[in-house]
């Protein structure tokens, strides 16, 4: 069986994504905040909506769900705790979502929110491994912490990294160029991140999105996955001096929320 994943450009930077089987034309979406484009986008393709999987409750992972579904009935998959009330088919950590020959996993992955969980498939039809982790990992950046602490972040994150590296990382915005601004900012030496910026910055102008990304690549660069790192945890310490935070370079909590603070005043 042939799959293919492909993101959906919706609203001012979203990303709402769709796997769909090549043979059968069946697709599954995931968080799919506005329901225009995925018409189009299925309309064109000659596909037929299966399920849609739901990372989290904000209304730009969600907003599109009731239209896109009309008078279709199909399964909707998301948090168990989520404050989303058009979820069919409530889910949480250690549970399966078996979609034609694929099975997900559902994973909780607070911080962001605390009902936000990804889905995560290693099975063999698929080409890559794949994490719709809604705005849990961007390209070289993390979702805010708008309910969730930086720890339950950084754990949320660990689990994500223990995912072969070449999984795809299929997350819900086009935040990339910010991203990776802060990034250098971080670690302004890293010849492969500047090589990096310079790849996504042609990708932009060509109307190109940055995603899906590879893990591998991720804990490369992304400095949100690079607690362990001594350079990206001495520029931890640096900012908190600055800051007034208390920053150990041994302790993964407290490098990982320094550096959260300073993009959340970058």
């Amino acid at each position: 069986m042939s799959y293919r994943v492909e993101p959906i450009p919706a609203l001012k930077d979203n990303y709402i994504w769709c796997l769909y089987h090549t043979g059968n034309h069946r697709a599954l979406v995931v968080d799919p905040g506005e329901a225009a484009p995925v018409q189009r986008f299925m309309q064109e393709k000659g596909l037929s909506l299966d399920a849609i999987l739901i990372t989290h409750h904000h209304p730009d992972h969600v907003a599109g769900v009731k239209e896109l579904l009309g008078k279709a009935t199909v399964p909707i998959y998301g948090p168990s705790k989520s404050s989303f009330k058009g979820i069919t088919h409530p889910v949480a950590e250690g549970d399966r979502v078996t979609w034609l020959d694929l099975n997900f996993d559902v994973v909780a992955v607070p911080g962001h929110t605390l009902d936000h969980i990804a889905f995560n498939c290693t099975d063999r039809p698929l080409d890559h491994p794949v994490s719709f982790c809604g705005d849990l990992l961007f390209v070289c950046g993390c979702g805010r912490l708008f309910e969730g602490s930086a720890e339950q972040m950084r754990h949320s994150l660990d689990k994500l990294r223990g995912l072969p590296g070449d999984t795809l990382i299929c997350g819900g915005h086009e935040y990339t160029l910010a991203n990776l601004a802060f990034s250098r900012t971080v670690n302004p030496h890293d010849e492969k991140l500047q090589a990096f910026e310079s790849e996504c910055k042609a990708m932009r102008e060509a109307g190109k999105p940055t995603v899906p990304t590879q893990l591998g690549s991720e804990k490369r660069l992304n400095p949100f996955l690079q607690w362990d790192n001594r350079t990206i945890a001495q520029a931890a310490v640096d900012y908190g001096a600055q800051a007034g935070l208390t920053v150990d370079p041994e302790n993964p909590d407290q490098v990982f929320a320094a550096i959260r603070h300073w993009k959340d005043n970058f």
